[in-house]
């Protein structure tokens, strides 16, 4: 016997399978290992809508801040700034400024602006509204996608479902504590306000009703601790959660959790600059329309941070943190359906499917075996190393398992071997055309090549395109089926030459090509 480059590589290969599958195998505490989907392990799956039409009301709301800050900043007097769900208008004080406005507006996008000298009036254009409604739902997937990496579950499903709905699965919730926790994470708006409170009148909150705060240009809102305490604040913020960079976990000097925020560089001037012109005044730190507190400013706050205090848990102050980081919700979310996928029927799933992957492995090997004698041996082995070498692969990269990916390891079972029948055939034909040992086995790989080649990268496309166009368990029918080809690719080729090169002098010698390739002669 003599080594050879071929078998060193699949020696290589196969210690590579047994070290990084066996935390997997033997559930060890230590090392990476792969993590079971939604139908093997049981969690939650909701499909959720999202309510686009409200993210252009908060476009327009937005838009409208957007021009107040301008006019702060430039020292131009606004007369009766106001918005609805569709508009904003307003009007100049001094008609010198309207060439400037007419600028500033043509630079937002998507605006349709109409002027009637000092008047202005801007909406949204029917496409800019179409496009807004889309973004929408786009950044909800990204945003909840993002809050569910922080929450610390492993390889959450989060994708568009037709036009206008999610869809989330959850594999591990089990527990009702973690469903609600989970849900209340994903479906909080998390928009974070500071906001102006009318000191005017803010001692008639309790006498004034909603339309009579909105002729002012105010708004009512609750107290977060306490809903009968009502705030009075302008409608329009000094600023948003658009502006949120950074939202942390922290506590108080009293040792109760707090919201640390900062904001960005614009954030950071608007604020300074609002704080320095409203000394003495209140700013109403509002999140999801409701005030968490109003604290009298004292000075002007620069370096743009600031908190949010409330009474929270620990727990409560991280899930809110981790939202407020991962962004607003451009539009609510509701859940529109929902099911718990109990841990019981991940268990039969895992049986059904051993015994299927366990069964067609052993009736593969014995056929093998029964028909290509050693040479069966020899592809067995490579098929061996191909289930360890997958196995380590998802293990490594922390991949999900999920029920449709355990048939792809079983379908890959069989295209494993195919392509040692290939060789094995090839390999037969030359020896029964008297070929010597030696030129039987490089030519019977040679020739088999190019079929495996095609039929094995013509798969890998397909599954390649799977996983691009693909969700849930169509992925991870892909990552298995892509793996196995690559695996197979090795083992089957490479590993199962260089034994063959291996043992070539030994089974020249013996020249009993029945036990080694099940044939006569």
């Amino acid at each position: 016997m003599k080594l050879n480059y071929r078998i060193v590589v699949f020696a290589l290969a196969i210690s590579f399978g047994l070290f990084f599958s066996a935390p997997s195998l033997l559930q060890m505490e230590d090392g990476k290992k792969v993590t079971l989907g939604l139908d093997l392990q049981g969690g939650l799956h909701m499909l959720l809508g999202v309510k686009t039409e409200e993210a252009t009301k908060s476009r327009i709301k937005s838009t409208a801040a957007s021009i107040q800050h301008y006019a702060d900043r430039k020292d131009i007097l606004l007369d009766e700034l106001q918005f609805d769900e569709t508009s904003v208008s307003f009007a100049l004080l001094d008609e010198d400024d309207v060439v400037q406005v007419k600028e500033f507006l043509a630079e937002i996008e998507g605006a349709d602006v109409s002027v009637n000298g000092e008047a202005f009036s801007l909406s949204l254009t029917p496409e800019e509204i179409i496009k807004t409604e889309k973004e929408a739902i786009s950044q909800a997937i990204e945003t909840i996608r993002n809050r569910l990496d922080q929450f610390g579950l492993a390889e959450p499903i989060v994708a568009r479902q037709g036009e206008e709905k999610i869809l989330v699965q959850l594999a591990g919730i089990k527990t009702q504590e973690e469903e609600q926790r989970a849900r209340e994470l994903i479906s909080r708006s998390a928009k974070l306000e500071l906001m102006a409170v009318d000191e005017d009148r803010a001692a008639r909150v309790y006498t004034m009703s909603n339309g009579d705060a909105r002729e002012y240009g105010d708004i009512i809102l609750e107290d977060a601790k306490n809903p009968q305490i009502k705030h009075l604040v302008r409608e329009i913020p000094i600023l948003d959660g658009g502006m949120l960079i950074d939202a942390n976990m922290g506590f108080d000097q009293n040792n109760r959790p707090q919201i640390n925020f900062k904001l960005n560089a614009e954030g950071a001037e608007i604020f300074g600059d609002f704080t320095g012109k409203s000394v003495g005044k209140r700013l109403a730190v509002v999140l999801d329309g409701k005030v968490y507190s109003d604290p009298v400013i004292n000075e002007r706050i620069g370096g743009g941070s600031g908190q949010i205090s409330g009474n929270y848990t620990v727990m409560e102050a991280k899930d809110l943190a981790i939202a407020l980081r991962s962004g607003a919700l451009l539009a609510p979310i509701y859940l529109m359906e929902k099911r718990s996928v109990g841990p019981s029927l991940g268990a039969d799933s895992i049986k059904a499917s051993m015994i299927a992957l366990i069964g067609g492995f052993i009736l593969v090997i014995i056929f093998m075996v029964f028909y290509y004698r050693m040479a069966g041996v020899i592809a067995n082995i490579a098929l061996i190393a191909n289930l360890f070498i997958i196995l380590a692969v998802m293990s490594l990269f922390g991949a999900t398992l999920t029920l449709p990916g355990m048939a792809g390891i079983v379908l890959t079972v069989g295209m494993a071997v195919d392509a040692n029948v290939i060789i094995s055939e090839r390999i037969r034909e030359l020896v029964y055309e008297g070929k010597s040992m030696h030129k039987a086995i490089e030519d019977g790989y040679s020739n088999a090549m190019r079929a495996i080649l095609d039929a094995n990268i013509t798969t890998l496309i397909a599954a390649v395109v799977l996983y691009a166009y693909g969700t849930g368990a169509i992925k991870g029918f892909a990552i298995t089926i892509s793996i196995g080809i690559l695996a197979s690719m090795l083992t089957a080729i490479l590993g199962t030459h260089g034994i063959y090169e291996m043992l070539e002098n030994k089974i020249q010698k013996s020249k009993n090509n029945r036990f080694w390739f099940g044939i006569k002669g």
